[in-house]
């Protein structure tokens, strides 16, 4: 994918546990998001993910005319990702002087070695020229201070990288350490004059001055270590340590192996048989985003936009939300489970937060932060925090999470040491946030997934998940041997569902033209979340919110499970027009980043993105909706209860590699037939 630079988002690069906006000019400093890295945001003065001191930093310099205060001098700008291996390349001439500079910018995030981000900047003289040629850590406009800065190893008599900065965010609330390493080769480069001056302007960065041939190609390569300071209580001098290794191991086999990485986990790649060639262009697109920005080495779990950030968008301050719970975790359970543990480890880290909310909400058991902080799970809503005043199915949708993959990993230890923590806790908040009544039990006051300006009595998705979540506890309680709690089961068989003839409808007393009326909570109960309901009700609760589609998709998250909704209903046609709608139609740009905002529906609306719950949406219908697959405690074979139904035109659904119960395995899901998974 290429283009000459358009205004639009800028070049995400990410490995789960850094994130980069890199520009056109890849020079001129992006942004950057480390995972569990926090600062107090300058304006809402809340917990938020923090930008921090941009690790790959450059500049350019022709006999005295420096690209950074010269940029209307550069032409050709163009940058070509390649989603298999996790490479941005970049491409642009700078011209000063008379003479014109062509310049080549390659930039990764190691997969392999995670803390590690590279860079080569590679030039070539039209003429000959005194060049100079600058890599380093800019922090210039972050907010924050330096706490040290070292060019020294301390101890050694010869330094063991360029230097190393130990940063502190906005409010102290977290710190981040980074050191880096570069060198210089081509030509004449042996003989380049090297400068490292202190820390200046909060940049600290290695010149190379030289004078260059016409003709002869300079590459300069940046490796730098980023790590946050909640995996280290000396952040600086442990990414000293690795981005020494790094020196040692060379870049060319940092690259190879992160190729290599890429190439792992791109045997998972989800093919549609028969689609037009842009679903499948679509498919790869979400795949790279979504795998990009999870790890297994995450501290901190990961936002609805993973690590990606930009100046415009508040981007939800980077807060941890039940959208990746509720969206990615299906997905990555089947095909990156080591991630998946991560982003459930992040929950289980913050289990004492989610009680003390529990706590101050006058309940029982678990209930997790709509907006959770990063560093320590706790409620981080901006002021006055009025989601989370009613919200309350964040702890279903955090503990169905758990059952899903517990389900799908089968591992008995993660089941009994973490899911079951989890799945109790949420449990015991169920029973004891629902109120008995002459109908059952209710939850009242509450919200579904409309954020609504008013609460409603039994939000359906909120009580559907009540219980979806009390199945999955009392199945576990089964397997592990532990009692089962009297309160779960009578809140199991008798949750009020709201009705309206055999349809599920939003919420008691819901009406059509009311505020988000369209919203589809009740379809997304059914699927994903696997509220149990009888055929004809399925089939009344579809008709009603199919036909209310138009009045919702173009809105965030549920827009991309349109397109499974409609094959649940048996309309082929109209599955591929929703999943047009509901999905494609929110992708924009040269990287094709999946926007929250359909763009043609909310023109008002910044252009932000990757989102996550769109893409984890389409993913999903992808691998889970589409065939038919719902994991439970029992055998792989009985996970396919319904013959598949793919949108008009499409064949079949084939993975080469999907994760189950620790096996690799093949999902084919053909038209007509009923899918299946055969392992290899």
């Amino acid at each position: 994918m290429l283009s000459s630079g358009e205004r639009e988002l800028p070049a995400y690069i990410s490995n789960g546990l850094i994130g980069l906006r890199v520009r056109d000019i890849p020079l001129l400093a992006g942004m950057a998001l480390v995972s569990g890295y926090a600062g107090e945001h300058p304006e809402r003065r809340i917990e938020a993910c923090a930008a921090a001191p941009y690790p790959l930093g450059g500049d350019l310099s022709v006999d005295g005319v420096w690209l950074s205060g010269s940029a209307s001098f550069v032409r050709d700008c163009v940058q070509s990702y390649d989603f298999e291996t996790g490479e941005l390349s970049s491409q642009f001439t700078f011209e000063a002087s008379s003479v014109r500079i062509a310049c080549e910018v390659l930039t990764f995030a190691s997969r392999e070695d995670p803390t590690l981000v590279c860079q080569e900047i590679s030039v070539l003289a039209s003429a000959a020229c005194d060049l100079q040629v600058k890599a380093g850590i800019k922090a210039a406009s972050v907010p924050g201070r330096a706490l040290r800065h070292d060019r020294q190893t301390p101890g050694e008599p010869e330094p063991c990288c360029d230097g190393s900065l130990l940063w502190e965010s906005a409010g102290a609330l977290g710190t981040v350490g980074l050191a880096y390493v570069t060198s210089l080769t081509g030509g004449i480069a042996s003989k380049a004059e090297r400068q490292l001056p202190p820390l200046s302007g909060n940049s600290l960065e290695t010149t190379y001055k030289f004078r260059a041939r016409a003709g002869q190609r300079y590459r300069l390569q940046q490796i730098t270590s980023v790590i946050c300071g909640v995996m280290h209580n000396q952040p600086d001098y442990q990414a000293s340590r690795f981005v020494a290794k790094a020196k040692f191991d060379s870049f060319k086999t940092l690259r190879d192996e992160n190729r290599a990485a890429w190439a792992e986990l791109w045997k998972g790649r989800i093919r549609l048989v028969g689609a037009e060639k842009r679903w499948q262009e679509l498919a790869d697109a979400a795949f790279y985003y979504l795998h990009s920005s999870v790890h297994p080495s995450s501290p901190a779990s990961t936002s609805i936009f993973g690590l990606a950030t930009w100046h415009d968008y508040h981007y939800y301050f980077g807060h941890v939300m039940w959208d990746i719970e509720a969206f990615s975790i299906p997905v990555l359970s089947l095909q990156q489970p080591g991630a998946a543990d991560a982003i459930l480890d992040y929950r289980v880290r913050t289990l004492p937060a989610a009680r003390n909310n529990a706590h101050l909400m006058g309940r029982r058991g678990l209930q997790f932060a709509w907006e959770s902080a990063p560093s320590s799970g706790n409620e981080a809503a901006p002021l006055p925090g009025t989601a989370a005043w009613h919200e309350d199915h964040v702890s279903l949708d955090v503990a169905r999470a758990f059952a899903f993959h517990a389900d799908v990993c089968g591992a008995d230890d993660f089941r009994r040491d973490k899911a079951w923590k989890v799945i109790s806790g949420a449990a015991d908040w169920i029973v004891s946030r629902a109120a008995k009544t002459r109908r059952g039990y209710e939850v009242r006051a509450s919200m579904g997934i409309a954020e609504r300006k008013d609460p409603v009595d039994n939000a359906a998705f909120t009580n559907m998940a009540c219980v979806v979540v009390l199945s999955d506890v009392i199945a576990s309680a089964k397997l592990l041997g532990r009692p089962i709690n009297p309160e779960w089961e009578a809140v199991f068989k008798n949750m009020h569902i709201p009705r309206r003839g055999r349809a599920v409808i939003s919420h008691d007393d819901f009406r059509k033209d009311e505020e988000k009326g369209a919203t589809p909570d009740p379809l997304m109960g059914i699927w994903p979340f696997g509220f149990p309901i009888e055929a004809e009700d399925e089939a009344a609760t579809l008709a009603l919110y199919l036909d209310l589609a138009e009045k919702y998709i173009g809105s965030p998250m549920l827009s991309a499970l349109y397109g499974v909704w409609a094959a649940r209903a048996g309309d082929r046609k109209l599955a591929l027009k929703l999943l047009d709608e509901g999905y494609a139609q929110f992708t924009a740009g040269r990287f094709s980043q999946t926007l929250e905002y359909r763009p043609d529906r909310f023109p008002e609306q910044p252009m932000a993105g990757p989102f996550f719950a769109n893409m984890g949406g389409f993913l999903m219908s992808l691998l889970l909706g589409f065939p038919g697959m719902q994991p439970d405690t029992g055998e792989t074979s009985g996970w396919f209860k319904k013959r598949v139904v793919l949108p008009e035109g499409w064949r079949s659904i084939e993975v080469d590699r999907v994760w189950v119960r620790g096996e690799p395995m093949r999902l084919n899901a053909q038209n007509g037939e009923f899918a299946t998974l055969q392992p290899l």
